[in-house]
């Protein structure tokens, strides 16, 4: 199985994802986007994954690691994580970072509005 697919068996095994091709990419999401995959996208040198972290664990990981772990254009200034999938990183650690970012977005999702009560 390569890489893709078994990011993708990874993230479909989650309870309500949905994969979404979008910017060329696949995309897996919760219903938010929690992952991204990253092909080589706009010439970057690894093949790697993108995805939702809580605050500090992406400083963590780069800083501890920066041969596995980068800080992505775009989303990396919210805290999320790029994890090369081509370095050799342990596939543990990638399905437990993976879970850990469906977990974060899964419990960020907006509630409902309540209908507002008028008075008449």
């Amino acid at each position: 199985m390569d890489a893709v697919e078994r990011v993708r068996a990874i993230c479909l095994a989650l309870p309500g994802t949905t994969e979404k091709l979008a910017w060329g990419e696949p995309t897996w999401r919760c219903p938010k986007i929690f992952v991204m995959m990253n092909t080589y996208h706009h010439g970057d040198p690894h093949l790697s994954i993108v995805c939702n972290a809580e605050e500090g664990v992406q400083e963590s990981l780069v800083s501890a690691e920066p041969k596995h772990f980068y800080r992505p254009p775009y989303v990396g200034g919210a805290g999320w994580i790029g994890v090369r999938l081509d370095t050799g990183l342990d596939w543990g650690m990638i399905e437990s970072l993976i879970k850990a970012a469906y977990r974060l977005t899964a419990a960020s999702r907006p509630r409902r509005r309540q209908p507002r009560k008028t008075s008449r």
